[in-house]
């Protein structure tokens, strides 16, 4: 009876294991089931106009390098006004004729598996989901031009693939990129391999949109057919890392804004005068149609990486230049380390990290999102507000200018020089100071004094 007894008890207890363990299990498929599952709205013309942009290098985002260490501070970045987060490559990365120990994100090997070094694709999801349930929408690096040399084209599929005359693909021509080969889109197959891994992200992953590295080296015909069957699965969002007007007439929705960056380093460097930008913004005016959208920034990946960062770049002029990305037409861009007021270059086929210490970047960005979130005159897309220039007693130095839509009104003045200037502006009424929160009265007599690079943004409220 003893021994009935004892093995009825076993048998219980490895029941009870059994039933413990299926619920685990159950737990995280239920976790895995409802990431998957869940249906998010998608993203809409409201979203974009007044949305800010948020570029994420996992790698060297924290200490860590994963999905998991970004996405629990998503709900911070939502403090900074971000609506759309833009992954750089989340792919697995080539070996073979890579560069640095960790190689390039942009030399893909498989585009439709996940870096194993930034997680699993379950940590993926929650990311994702994580993003959608703060209200923002995620969209993944694309890099059509050209894959790494580990992928398995390859091996199944060389014709795909650029070649020299003796047969033996080739990196991109004139480049310097012999880690990555050169894809030849003369192969209208390659067109639907192509079209087919992007189905799967939006489709299977739920994403919502790409950002397409080098998209000019990409035949026009390509990103038309592709970009609109992917609108047929739901509406997404594309950008173009390009600033070619005729991108647009293809199915993206924004264009890097280059010309604008340099023209930005170039006025802080002193090496370029406020009248020449002046003319560039008429230029930009007379180029794009109303419902374009130009992505302003004064750093990214490439740009802190190989040419330096914010403070090298612009030094006293920083804060003025970041303002007038967020008030200029267009979307401003934040890149990872920008918000904490990273003073370091990021090595790019190595392990970095940025700084995590919030400070005055931090206050000034999380002042210019709301700014940006909340007023209808920094509206950008179908419906942005247009852009008046301001006259003022000294025009080769203060930049004064308005953006106006139905009762939202917003001025920005700043000194673009290195000294001190006096000036009257034609601006009349009581503004308010949105940086010092406080009021102030203008009038055509008045003289106003700006220390170098000081800047002020008005508002009506």
């Amino acid at each position: 009876m003893k021994k009935i007894s004892l093995f009825i008890l076993v048998i219980l207890f490895l029941f009870t294991a059994c039933k413990q363990k299926n619920t685990t299990n159950s737990s995280a498929n239920t976790i895995v089931s409802t990431v998957v599952k869940k249906q998010y709205a998608p993203i809409t013309n409201s979203d974009i106009e007044s949305a800010v942009i948020y570029e994420a290098n996992i790698r060297q985002y924290s200490p860590e390098g994963t999905f998991e260490a970004f996405t629990k501070d998503i709900p911070q970045l939502k403090k900074l006004g971000v609506k759309i987060i833009w992954l750089m490559p989340v792919f697995p990365i080539s070996t073979t004729k890579s560069k640095g120990s960790l190689g390039s994100y942009y030399a893909v090997a498989d585009y439709t598996k996940i870096n194993p070094e930034f997680g699993s694709l379950v940590d993926f999801k929650k990311l994702v989901a994580t993003a959608h349930n703060n209200g923002m929408f995620v969209i993944l690096d694309w890099v059509a031009n050209h894959t790494g040399w580990d992928h398995h084209w390859i091996k199944e599929h060389p014709e795909y693939y650029t070649k020299k005359d003796n047969g033996a693909i080739t990196h991109t021509p004139d480049t310097d990129w012999t880690d990555v080969a050169d894809l030849n889109y003369n192969n209208k197959q390659l067109h639907s391999e192509m079209k087919k891994a992007m189905l799967y992200w939006v489709e299977n992953e739920n994403i919502d949109g790409f950002r397409c590295d080098v998209a000019g080296m990409v035949p026009a015909d390509f990103w038309k057919s592709t970009i609109t069957e992917l609108r047929q699965v739901k509406p997404i969002f594309m950008l173009a890392e390009d600033g070619g007007v005729e991108l647009l007439n293809n199915g993206f929705d924004m264009i890097y804004g280059w010309d604008t960056h340099h023209k930005l380093n170039a006025v802080a460097q002193q090496k370029s005068t406020l009248k020449e930008f002046v003319e560039h913004l008429k230029t930009m005016d007379n180029l794009f149609q109303r419902d374009a959208i130009i992505m302003n920034f004064v750093t990214n990946h490439d740009e802190n990486s190989w040419n330096g960062t914010v403070k090298e770049r612009m030094g006293a002029a920083s804060d003025a230049m970041t303002a007038l990305t967020y008030c200029l037409p267009g979307m401003p861009l934040i890149y990872s380390g920008q918000e904490y007021g990273m003073d370091k270059r990021l090595r790019f086929f190595e392990k970095d990290t940025i700084p995590k210490i919030k400070g005055k970047t931090w206050r000034l960005l999380e002042k210019l999102g709301k700014l940006k979130n909340e007023h209808k005159a920094l509206f950008t897309g179908a419906n942005k507000a247009l852009i008046t220039k301001i006259t003022t007693s000294d025009n080769s130095n203060v930049f004064v200018f308005a953006r106006k839509k139905e009762d939202d009104e917003l001025i920005y003045i700043s000194n673009f020089s290195n000294k001190p200037v006096l000036f009257s502006v034609a601006l009349t009424g009581k503004y308010y100071n949105y940086l010092t929160q406080k009021n102030e009265d203008f009038t055509l007599d008045k003289t106003l004094k700006l220390q170098a690079w000081e800047y002020k943004i008005l508002t009506t409220y």
